[in-house]
């Protein structure tokens, strides 16, 4: 019964695991179809996907292939372009060559034709030449011939006063012709001169102020008055003594004057009273120590003044005491023209007028800086200037130049180069032009009636003018009543009239101008 029972189970167990195992593997099939159907389902859409990549990437290559195309037919074409215009420029500049270079041998060969023209034109005239003299010599031995069989003189003789004739004759066209290139020659200078004098003051234009013979000190109060003329007016009298300098007091409020010729000595007494009353202690020993100690300031500042100005102009090494006496020149003033305002314009002047000449530029400005540098010893040494200005330069070693232009730039010596020329030029140009010294209008235009008058009075003058400010005369003279040798004589009657008669400043140039003119008619 236990054996059936255990059949039965196993009978049983076998039908049920087949079953199981039926059932098993049908759900196993059916689930590899599934999956099997998904993975061509993906597959087919991988494949899709990889289609449409494909043909995606075959346009954009299409695109890119186009756009290649387009780029390189744009670059061609570019190229192409560019080279075309640079062959038509080279063909251009070749053509313009070619027809420089004809042009070039065209007037090669018009020079060449002119020189063979030439040529043959002073072979002809050699000829021609050659001709005359043979002539001349069969001419001159005929008249010698006539002169002997005609006359009682011999061969030598006859030959003498030909020759004679002919050297007074030869003599009387070489004048002329001398006299026409002096006159060409003159002119062609004028020109010249004006161009360059045009040019300089051009080229530098300086500014220029008069100088006053009073400085205004302002006070802060009228009080201060009385303090600085003190108790029975010894502190002003101190201050008068010390300084060398007038002190004016008035009732103008709130003001003194200063009152001197000597700028130097009034610009050490302004700052002098300008620090007694800013310090408010005013007493004879006070006023005699801020004096010494503003005056060594000044000194200080002149030596300071002096090479800053040698440093600007490039003028290069320069002795110190030389330096300290430009810088000096800033307190010294002729007709209210400042001296050193002057200098350094003459010395700008100088440079252009020895530039446009061909001479030193350097050289020029040293000597128009040093001409005048006599003015700042006169005042304490006395004497003329131009002397003493020579003296300190040689002292120091000065180039010859610097020294001959100082001696010539007022006729005490002769110009000896370029450098001096210009600074005497420069020095006429700034001190002539209008506004740079200043003289009373009525007292100048005085002196210039006066100096046309002495000049109008003479015999066998026409006409007289004033000129250059006054430092010229010209006078123009009747030439059929005043021969060469009275012109001469008639210039130094009027300078010496001149002299005695008038005063003025510097020296004035009397030129006497006669000329004969012989005109007559072809008809």
């Amino acid at each position: 019964m236990i054996e059936y029972l255990l059949i039965g189970f196993i009978i049983f167990g076998l039908i049920v695991g087949g079953s199981v195992f039926f059932i098993c593997k049908k759900i196993f099939c059916s689930d590899v179809n599934f999956i099997i159907e998904q993975a061509k389902a993906k597959a087919q859409a991988i494949e899709y996907e990889a289609q449409t990549l494909l043909k995606n990437e075959q346009l954009k290559a299409k695109e890119l292939e186009l756009e290649l195309k387009r780029k390189y037919e744009e670059n061609t074409s570019r190229i192409i372009k560019e080279y075309q215009d640079k062959l038509s420029n080279l063909q251009s500049r070749e053509n313009k060559l070619n027809q420089k270079f004809e042009r070039e041998i065209g007037f090669i060969e018009e020079e060449k034709q002119k020189v063979s023209d030439l040529k043959n034109k002073l072979l002809l005239e050699q000829n021609f030449q050659n001709k005359l003299i043979k002539q001349y010599k069969e001419a001159k031995e005929k008249a010698l011939n006539t002169l002997v069989e005609y006359t009682s003189y011999t061969k030598e003789e006859a030959k003498s006063m030909l020759l004679s004739y002919l050297e007074d004759e030869l003599a009387m066209q070489k004048s002329i012709m001398i006299r026409r290139y002096e006159h060409e020659a003159r002119e062609e200078a004028n020109k010249r001169a004006n161009y360059i004098i045009a040019q300089a003051t051009t080229r530098f234009a300086g500014e220029f102020a008069t100088e006053r013979l009073i400085n205004v000190v302002n006070l802060p109060n009228d009080e201060l008055k009385g303090r600085i003329i003190g108790k029975e007016g010894r502190n002003i009298k101190a201050l008068e003594m010390i300084s060398g300098v007038d002190v004016i007091i008035d009732d103008t409020p709130g003001t003194i004057i200063l009152s001197s010729f000597n700028l130097y000595r009034r610009a050490i007494a302004t700052k002098t009273i300008e620090l007694l009353v800013e310090d408010g202690r005013i007493q004879p020993s006070r006023i005699e120590d801020v004096y010494h100690k503003v005056s060594a300031e000044i000194e200080e500042q002149i030596l300071q003044d002096g090479e800053n100005i040698v440093l600007d102009m490039g003028l290069g090494y320069m002795h110190p005491e030389l330096k300290k006496l430009i810088g000096k020149m800033k307190y010294r003033a002729s007709f209210g023209q400042n001296a050193l305002g002057h200098s350094i314009e003459v010395a700008n002047l100088a440079g252009v007028i020895a530039g446009e000449l061909g001479g030193d530029e350097k050289l020029a400005r040293r000597a128009g800086l040093l001409h005048d540098i006599g003015k700042a010893l006169t005042q304490e040494s006395g004497g003329n200037h131009v002397s003493l200005g020579s003296e300190i330069c040689k002292r120091y070693k000065e180039h010859p130049v610097v020294i001959n232009a100082i001696m010539a730039h007022h006729g005490d010596e002769e110009i000896q180069s370029i450098e001096a020329a210009a600074v005497c030029t420069a020095d006429a140009l700034s001190a002539g032009r209008p506004g740079a010294r200043r003289e009373v209008l009525e007292s100048f235009l005085n002196r210039m009636q006066d100096l046309e008058r002495i000049a109008v009075e003479k015999v066998g003058v026409k006409q007289a003018y004033a000129i250059n400010a006054g430092r010229e005369v010209r006078v123009i003279v009747r030439a059929d009543l005043v021969d060469d040798a009275q012109s001469v004589v008639l210039a130094r009657d009027i300078a010496k009239e001149i002299e005695a008669s008038l005063q003025y400043p510097g020296e004035i140039k009397v030129s006497v101008i006669r000329e004969m003119r012989a005109i007559e008619f072809a008809k």
